[in-house]
């Protein structure tokens, strides 16, 4: 099947932000020779690669509509493993044809930068052309079962009638793809891959809701296409663009095409996935028990940590992180006066009522509120530390009640291109047992600013540069910098309370113990059992979100690195070019040209870091 892409923004430059971008372009020429926020000089490799990405997007009718466009808007994308193995030929074709069009040593520095990330990604997409299969199509994380809802409610904007009719067709397109994804399960299923049970059982779950509510069955309640196909009918007929009977026409159309396409896809999906769950064990085993699984992961852990470090040391890692954070976690034990053991302390914050907001509406909506005034109030600080700031608007919202599970993670999504959406930050709030209050505020600047919403919306502002940078992003990168954020807004002058200063260090401890468990799970035979103690015990996490957050990595294997390899990587280029120029070093400079490039792959940041260090460096 074809990944479902990446979602980002471009927003309009309001005037008192012109300023800040000249600043910007200026540092992007000491670095790279040509300015990042303006049109670049000599495009032809901009301009080619341009062409290029261009081809991959015409040939993702969904990537299309999530970007703001509407070419193709009534069509849906293949979800088969030959498309996906299409797309990755397409890429290293495009890679190799690139190196007999261009000289590099002839490129600029800011080319040269575009041409090798365009060769990562060939080189990343090569490495997975064997374990097409390995990944599990259907799971509680990725969640391939309910994106056909996903993407109807949050991308298929309906603007006139011809937009509602490629609605219907879509749901047609998505009920197609959804049994394309299931043959891909199931070939994967005859080579001895399957996800561990409990994803069974969420998919089973999830599913079933979906086709829950009319027009499927009888109900008093709409399902949720239904009532957003419908209401988007509706709001056509507000704004005069058709009539009350072409809106009932419209409606017989879309429930025809839900009975008739949607219900038995989905019909299909459940039926297949209850079946085939008696092979599956009642206990999850990490990707090391399946066919080529020591392969698999290995390439997984470069895919996402841009490294070629081995499991072994992956693992060594995380102890160290953990044995260096634990200091500084007894410090505020100390602090706080605190008389018992780090292990007491972590059950006594994990296990305190005063650390959580009643499992009620008003305690939800108290939390919601928490999180806008923590991003509120850091926000005037921002100017301190970056020259380019996002200009989109950040919205703090529930998940909906279709995809809402208990203690998952918390999850940022970026806007249009048009700034028509906002970027949101999404929280699960059926549970209130899984948040505890000394992570909100943490959560907040990682999903908020400093973190992804600041990273991603200045990504796409970017100028001069090939579209593609400013859309595909690597999580060694984004989530590092997120990770990264976390400890910056302390150095902002965040987290006063003590309490939520720990609370900064067990989610980074938590990302520390990701590099012990996701190993642990994969390469070294843990159980889950296992794994979700030796998280428990090395820190306060909510034991709901702990094994929330297992499961997550037995069906994601090494998506979890990401975060602490990203981090420490780029504390080492700040730390690095701190002693290297002194009282030269400017904050605001190093961040603009971290976040100045797009979410380029790590050993890529460490060049252009370095660039930008030697052009301060001569001016001494």
């Amino acid at each position: 099947m074809v990944a479902v892409p990446p979602i980002v923004v471009t927003v309009l430059i309001p005037e008192e932000f012109e300023m800040r971008l000249v600043i910007a372009a200026f540092v992007a020429v000491l670095a790279f020779g040509s300015p990042v926020f303006a049109v670049d000089e000599t495009p032809s490799l901009n301009e080619w690669l341009n062409q290029e990405y261009e081809k991959e997007l015409q040939a993702s009718p969904m990537t299309l509509t999530i970007y703001g466009r509407k070419e193709k808007y009534d069509q849906v994308d293949a979800w088969t493993a030959a498309a996906e193995l299409a797309e990755i030929e397409a890429l290293v074709a495009s890679a190799r044809k690139m190196e007999t069009l261009f000289d590099y040593s002839a490129l600029s520095p800011q080319e040269q930068v575009s041409y090798d990330f365009w060769k990562f990604r060939a080189a990343s997409g090569s490495a997975q052309r064997p374990f097409l299969y390995h990944r599990y199509v259907f799971n509680q994380f990725s969640a391939l079962h309910t994106y056909p809802v996903r993407f109807l409610l949050n991308y298929h904007r309906v603007d006139n009638e011809a937009d509602m009719l490629a609605y219907v067709e879509r749901v047609k397109g998505l009920s197609r793809a959804l049994r394309e994804a299931l043959e891909s399960a199931e070939r994967a299923a005859e080579l001895g891959i399957r996800p561990p049970r409990f994803a069974y059982e969420s998919v089973l779950a999830e599913s079933r809701g979906v086709i829950v509510g009319r027009p499927f069955t009888d109900a008093s309640e709409d399902s949720v296409i239904w009532a957003d196909g419908t209401a988007k009918i509706a709001a056509l007929v507000e704004a005069g663009e058709i009539d009350a009977k072409r809106q009932q026409e419209l409606r017989n159309s879309l429930a025809d095409a839900m009975a008739a396409h949607l219900l038995p896809a989905y019909q299909a999906l459940i039926a297949w996935h209850e079946q085939d769950i008696r092979n599956t064990s009642s206990e999850a085993e990490g990707v090391h028990s399946l066919p080529e699984g020591d392969a698999y992961y290995t390439e997984r852990l470069a895919y996402y940590t841009h490294s070629n470090m081995t499991a072994d040391q992956v693992h060594q890692l995380g102890l160290d992180e953990i044995a260096r954070i634990q200091e500084e976690m007894v410090a505020i034990k100390r602090e706080l006066g605190f008389e018992g053991s780090l292990q007491e302390f972590f059950a006594y914050v994990r296990d305190n009522e005063r650390f959580y907001f009643p499992d009620t509406d008003e305690g939800r909506a108290a939390y919601v509120a928490d999180v806008e005034r923590l991003l509120g109030d850091l926000e005037p600080r921002l100017p301190e530390y970056f020259g380019v700031q996002p200009k989109s608007v950040l919205e703090v919202k529930r998940v909906e009640s279709y995809r809402e599970q208990d203690g998952a993670a918390q999850f940022y999504q970026v806007g249009t291109a048009d700034g028509s959406r906002p970027g949101i930050y999404y929280i699960h709030l059926s549970d209130m047992a899984a948040y505890n209050k000394t992570d909100l505020e943490t959560t907040a600047y990682h999903e908020g600013s400093p973190g992804h919403h600041m990273q991603l919306s200045i990504a796409k502002e970017l100028t001069g540069i090939p579209v593609f940078r400013t859309n595909v992003r690597y999580s060694a990168y984004t989530e590092g910098w997120a990770l990264y954020s976390e400890y910056l807004a302390l150095e902002m002058g965040a987290f006063q309370d003590p309490y939520n200063n720990f609370g900064r260090l067990v989610a980074e401890i938590w990302r520390a113990i990701r590099l012990v468990v996701d190993t642990g799970l994969h390469a070294r035979g843990w159980s889950q059992e296992e794994a979700v103690q030796y998280m428990l015990k090395n820190s306060a996490i909510p034991e709901s979100a702990v094994r929330s957050e297992i499961r997550r990595y037995l069906v994601s294997p090494g998506q979890a690195t990401s975060y602490k390899a990203g981090m420490l990587k780029i504390q080492d280029l700040r730390g690095e070019a701190e002693r290297r120029l002194g009282d030269k070093f400017d904050i605001r400079a190093f961040h603009d040209v971290v976040l100045g490039g797009g979410a380029v792959p790590l050993p890529i940041l460490e060049r252009m870091v370095d660039e930008w260090t030697k052009s301060v460096e001569r001016e001494k």
